[in-house]
């Protein structure tokens, strides 16, 4: 209903100041996107608008049911890329958007396998130089980008608001939002004392029925249990540590689902050939915060290449661009 009432609201604004044409620019994009599939994967490749040969950027979405165009929201971010010669690639997730599969019956190794089959795809292309490809990926795909650039055929990342431990992700994240909300102390205590419930049956490797019996969670499914018993795991450490690619770590200032301090300590820690860029004011997603919610949905309407953190766009673009 919310994102009804803004569709509104802007079709209401245009065709009260004569602005149609201006809106159908913020919606059109210098792109020539085709669908594809590749396997099981149902996809998007979206090239530049010149011809020739092009490289080519990887998208491996973060968590969530993620479509190939993040309901458009990469569409600016494949421009950028673009206006570098580079095409973009990206996937419906398992189950989404009538995709054969179940991105919650996925483990970190097999959305590494669906990337590197992606990769390979894309090398048979006539479009593509297979010299000029690597990954973009956000949040939840800090735990692949690293494993899958270890493949010969990885010539880079840009890795955007990664975690490097679970865990650590995890307590990082449910403090930040309690402390958001001004939380008391003793729902602070309260929430932690779930959280290490959960953690101790997912030691014991307790059943979905096991784990709400003791501790809870109505919003908790069947599948989600399954996905975090399978991942909950995870640490990029030993990945990170044999990155030889060049990578971008892109970080938002005012992320609230990942310590940026932490995951940056870390990639300057492990990883050699490193640029690292913060937008002060970017959230997780590298939008800005300076916003609320309504603002936000009504700029994605209106003007989709504005949501983004100023300089973001054009960082991602002189990245790719300067890559040799």
């Amino acid at each position: 209903m919310r994102r009804w009432l803004l569709g509104a609201l802007v079709g209401s604004l245009v065709s009260t100041v004569g602005g149609a044409g201006w809106l159908a620019y913020q919606h059109s994009y210098d792109l020539r996107e085709e669908r594809v599939e590749i396997g099981d994967l149902r996809g998007v490749l979206a090239l530049p608008e010149t011809g020739g040969r092009h490289g080519l950027v990887v998208f491996v979405h973060g968590d969530g049911p993620v479509d190939a165009t993040h309901e458009t929201f990469y569409r600016p971010i494949w421009e950028a890329f673009a206006r570098a010669g580079y095409a973009s690639l990206s996937w419906d997730k398992p189950g989404v958007n009538g995709a054969p599969g179940n991105w919650l019956h996925q483990t970190m190794a097999d959305r590494v396998r669906e990337t590197l089959d992606a990769v390979a795809w894309a090398k048979g292309r006539p479009e593509i130089d297979p010299e000029r490809i690597g990954l973009w990926g956000a949040s939840q795909a800090g735990w692949v980008l690293p494993a899958a650039a270890r493949h010969p055929d990885v010539g880079f990342l840009i890795a955007v608001g990664p975690a490097v431990n679970w865990h650590q992700q995890g307590r990082f994240n449910l403090l930040a939002e309690l402390r958001e909300r001004g939380a008391p102390p003793e729902e602070v205590t309260a929430a932690l004392a779930r959280r290490e419930a959960t953690l101790d049956h997912l030691r014991r490797g307790s059943t979905f029925e096991e784990h709400r019996a003791a501790v809870g969670d109505a919003d908790l499914t069947p599948d989600r249990w399954r996905f975090i018993r399978a991942n909950h795991e995870s640490d990029a450490t030993a990945d990170l540590a044999r990155v030889e690619v060049p990578t971008l770590l892109v970080l938002g200032g005012r992320d609230v689902h990942v310590d940026v301090a932490d995951t940056e300590a870390g990639y300057r820690r492990l990883v050699r050939r490193l640029e690292v860029r913060t937008y002060p004011d970017g959230t997780h997603g590298i939008t800005r915060a300076d916003r609320g919610e309504f603002a936000t949905a009504a700029v994605a309407l209106a003007a989709p290449r504005a949501l983004f953190a100023d300089g973001y766009l054009d960082d991602l673009r002189r990245f790719v661009a300067g890559l040799r």
